[in-house]
């Protein structure tokens, strides 16, 4: 992939040999996002843990304090007196079974995170084929299975992120955008932070936090010293 001339000028700023502190990367990030649009901030984390075994999967979810900058759509499957506090908790779309061919035949998309109520996750496995490799599927450990439908809109809509590993043992998440401050950013990276080190598993041997890097949308990663991460 070619690189434009905006991105050769803003990785001269990063010395690819060093890792840097998180305050000093999150300036780097903000100052080489030079993108015409709101660049998201993003954090690549890589473990030192094998997610084929199931003791050592790392995946939870976590409110960032001041949010992710984007409105994110957010999908109840209810039904009962839950529909109506979905929909006073401030949930997009809300709905049951009629949500299926929609979603299943016309490939209806509309939503960036799915919430369901335990009774009807019989109704939301039927679209585990489409959901599950879009990350879309409810999961009661990242709080998107559960009774108290308030809680989970209310936390989604503050900025709650989930994470959890790819193939290859690498989280990938959001923690802000370019135009937060500074203070915003390292607010939110700590936060991620502090819940990734205490999602380690009991099984992990040997170095956890094997490489961490901090990227704009379109900007070079720049790398953090993972000693001073690992509290």
């Amino acid at each position: 992939m070619k690189k434009g001339k905006k991105y050769a000028e803003a990785a001269k700023l990063i010395d690819r040999a060093n890792f840097y502190d998180a305050a000093e990367a999150i300036s780097l990030v903000k100052k080489t996002a030079v993108a015409k649009f709101d660049e998201t901030v993003e954090a690549h984390i890589r473990l030192g843990v094998d997610g084929r075994h199931a003791d050592q999967q790392v995946r939870g979810a976590v409110v960032l304090p001041h949010g992710t900058g984007k409105t994110v759509r957010v999908l109840v499957f209810a039904k009962g007196d839950k529909v109506a506090e979905a929909e006073a908790a401030g949930a997009d779309f809300v709905g049951g079974d009629e949500l299926v061919p929609k979603i299943q035949n016309e490939g209806w998309l509309d939503f960036d995170v799915v919430v369901a109520t335990p009774d009807m996750m019989g109704v939301v496995g039927r679209l585990g084929r489409v959901l599950g490799p879009k990350g879309l599927m409810p999961n009661p450990k990242a709080g998107t299975v559960t009774m108290d439908v308030t809680k989970a809109v209310n936390d989604i809509k503050a900025g709650k992120i989930e994470y959890r590993l790819d193939k290859t043992n690498i989280i990938h998440v959001p923690v802000g955008k370019a135009s937060f401050t500074e203070e915003q950013l390292a607010d939110n990276f700590q936060t991620l932070m502090s819940a990734i080190n205490k999602a380690k598993p009991a099984s992990a041997k040997g170095q956890y936090l094997k490489s961490v890097t901090l990227t704009s949308t379109m900007g070079p990663g720049v790398k953090l010293n993972t000693v001073k991460l690992a509290q």
